[in-house]
């Protein structure tokens, strides 16, 4: 077998065995298959696509690359949580509290910002002292001890994924379907959860620009996961404005410890509650009414917020941050964006206000680039709102003076201000599961 004759069968759009596959990714895996020809093959997937079987087998294969975690010494349904990639997503923060204090068991590997969007570790390393490197050991110990746990991803898990998706980064290769879906589903099915939620955003600051498109992917990933023996549903959300208010690590903290508090933006808490539930529904914890009304009382009572603080003791973070988030390192920096005319947000482009908060310093221009914890927006207009001159656009934060010009630029030309209303665009569009996916309009 060469790589050279399925690099040609898949340029010339026939489909692959599953031994074929198998032999792409181990060789690659082991090196004995050289970057340009996986480029070049990765290339052919993009304009040849897979078929259902083909993405399976990949899927398959990338999962089985690295370490298989076996989560059965952890009591109880294991329910994961996925998404797709967004600009202010920090449910994650606020969904797997809530899911804990209810009784289900989150053992959740997270990753680091990428590009324009944010990465959930990167927002909990915020918190002085957190751990995201544990080993399995304490890593198994903390979801017993607290019903939760969000660690940074092993270095062996999937590492066909981690060569492929470099590769995939520079050769323009990164949205296609077949990719993305074999991706995600081989570090979530690696992972070792009974089940999986995925929160598949759509909109400008997602891979998937339009609705159809974000549901046919997730048709694609749900199906991977009920292949492998993993009850899965995917929710379609909205990714064209950026969610919630808060943009970077510390300040995205912040609003998700305040909306466990019952004082979050509306359109995250509304998020946060529908994620939960559909989590604690393939927890067999209810119907989705039952599961939403548990995820509003954990809120209230206080439930959820003390789960979230458990966890950060366990994993040896400073747990005062949390309680009294005015304990947060504070920007040197700060500057206010104010509108220069009158009318309505007719639109904020979700990715440019990613890579304004990136300018600021709460993102990585390179892997070795130094994260400002401190650093990021906050959004005082969203898109529908009405703005008069003068009226504050959104607050920057930064520790580095330099960079409040670029990022102020780069926010405004992500933010249109015209003279008609427009209206906001629905939360959740569809959900996606074995069933078939029922889409909604605008009320969920």
């Amino acid at each position: 077998m060469r790589m050279y004759d399925l690099i040609k069968k898949k340029r010339d759009g026939l489909v692959l065995e599953d031994n074929e596959i198998r032999y792409v990714i181990e060789g690659f895996t082991k090196g004995e298959i050289p970057d340009y020809q996986m480029s070049a093959f990765l290339m052919a997937v993009y304009y040849k696509g897979m078929n259902d079987h083909e993405i399976l087998i990949l899927t398959q294969c990338m999962a089985e690359s690295g370490d298989m975690v076996d989560l059965s010494d952890i009591p109880g349904i294991k329910v994961d949580k996925h998404s797709t990639g967004g600009v202010g997503d920090k449910t994650t923060l606020v969904v797997a509290p809530i899911v804990a204090s209810c009784g289900v068991k989150v053992a959740k590997m997270s990753g680091r910002g990428l590009g324009h969007t944010g990465g959930t570790i990167d927002k909990l390393e915020s918190i002085p002292g957190y751990r995201t490197d544990l080993d399995r050991e304490e890593f198994f110990e903390v979801v017993k001890k607290t019903g939760l746990s969000v660690i940074g991803q092993s270095g062996n898990l999937t590492p066909a994924d981690k060569k492929m998706y470099a590769l995939r980064d520079v050769t323009a290769t990164v949205d296609s379907i077949p990719l993305i879906a074999s991706s995600i589903m081989s570090k979530k099915i690696a992972a070792g959860s009974d089940a999986i939620l995925l929160d598949v955003k759509t909109g400008s600051g997602a891979f998937m620009q339009e609705v159809d498109d974000a549901i046919k992917l997730a048709e694609v990933m749900v199906a991977l996961g009920e292949n492998a023996g993993r009850s899965t549903r995917a929710l379609i959300t909205d990714m064209d404005t950026p969610l919630g208010k808060a943009i970077g690590n510390s300040l995205e903290v912040i609003e998700a410890v305040n909306t466990l508090k019952g004082e979050g933006p509306e359109d995250l808490t509304i998020e946060c509650i529908n994620l939960a539930a559909n989590m604690m529904v393939m927890a067999d914890l209810g119907d989705p009414d039952e599961c939403r009304r548990k995820a509003e009382e954990v809120i209230g009572n206080g439930a959820a917020l003390e789960a979230l603080i458990a966890m950060v003791e366990a994993q040896g973070g400073d747990a005062s941050v949390i309680r009294d988030t005015d304990r947060f390192g504070k920007a040197r920096y700060i500057r206010e964006v104010t509108a220069v005319s009158d009318g309505y947000v007719v639109s904020m482009d979700a990715a440019g206000c990613g890579i304004a908060s990136g300018i600021l310093g709460a993102g990585r221009e390179t892997l070795d680039s130094v994260i400002d914890y401190a650093a990021g927006i906050i959004l005082e207009k969203k898109t529908g709102d009405e703005v008069k001159t003068g009226d504050v656009l959104a607050i920057l934060y930064t520790n580095d003076e330099d960079k409040l010009l670029p990022a102020e630029k780069k926010f405004r030309e992500s933010v249109i201000i015209e003279n008609r209303q427009v209206e906001r665009k629905p939360l959740i569009y569809a959900l996606c599961s074995k069933d078939g996916v029922k889409r909604f309009d605008g009320n969920f």
